[in-house]
């Protein structure tokens, strides 16, 4: 394990307001499958229809039995930890008043006690009812599909293929970015919008790392380290 290169520790040292905007390769440590590498769940899927339509309003509206079985089958770990990363990232959080945008909804990076932290995509476990509303334990969901005092249709709040991601978090998130002097993307490809777009919103002046086994391509200056991102936190200081 290689100790953390002076200058990018000082990068970190140094920055008034960092924002991570990070992906599925952050939950991997946890046990968590991420989604396009060659262990990922839609690389490895052998259903008969591709895995983003299980993760579709098509199949929610249409087949709510597939989709819920889908779901409940491939997406929940609700006995995952958080590893080094969250870990980490969470206490730049508390101490530096740092940002995390995520695109995971796995729910890890609350289990690590995160602060200003937006869920691009939504949390799996935040679950509620379609038809009366209400919010439901997810305990409950994954007991069944159907609200018990009403009788409505469950479902995660996830922003599913087909649907409008949340105002909110883009507002919040594009102000993050545009706030930001250090910009620290870990663990995903960076290839699904509208979130690799956030990276539109820097200001010039903002630095921008990229902590990924897979080497990014940008068209602007930026820092690539291409190792694994549990090492990488492991010996960064906050």
């Amino acid at each position: 394990m290689t100790a953390i290169d002076p200058k990018i520790q000082s990068e970190f040292d140094n920055a008034k307001h960092i924002v991570f905007l990070t992906g599925a390769g952050v939950s991997t440590a946890s046990g968590i499958p991420d989604y396009r590498s060659k262990n990922g769940l839609y690389t490895n899927d052998k259903s008969d229809k591709p895995a983003e339509y299980y993760l579709s309003t098509d199949c929610l509206n249409n087949e709510p039995k597939v989709f819920y079985q889908y779901e409940k089958s491939n997406m929940y770990y609700p006995d995952a930890k958080p590893n080094v990363i969250h870990e980490k990232q969470a206490a730049f959080t508390q101490r530096r008043g740092a940002t995390v945008v995520t695109q995971n909804i796995d729910s890890l990076y609350r289990k690590a006690g995160t602060k200003n932290l937006i869920e691009f995509h939504g949390n799996l476990y935040n679950v509620y009812c379609q038809k009366c509303r209400k919010k439901v334990d997810y305990h409950e969901y994954l007991k069944s599909m159907y609200h018990r005092n009403c009788g409505g249709v469950l479902r995660p709040d996830i922003v599913l293929y087909g649907e409008g991601l949340n105002p909110s978090a883009i507002s919040m998130s594009v102000s993050a970015v545009s706030n930001a002097d250090l910009i620290v993307i870990v663990g995903t490809s960076f290839r699904v919008y509208p979130f690799a777009g956030l990276i539109d919103y820097r200001t010039q002046n903002a630095k921008v790392l990229a902590i990924n086994e897979e080497k990014l391509d940008f068209a602007f200056p930026f820092t690539m380290i291409k190792e694994n991102a549990v090492d990488f936190f492991d010996q960064l200081s906050v």
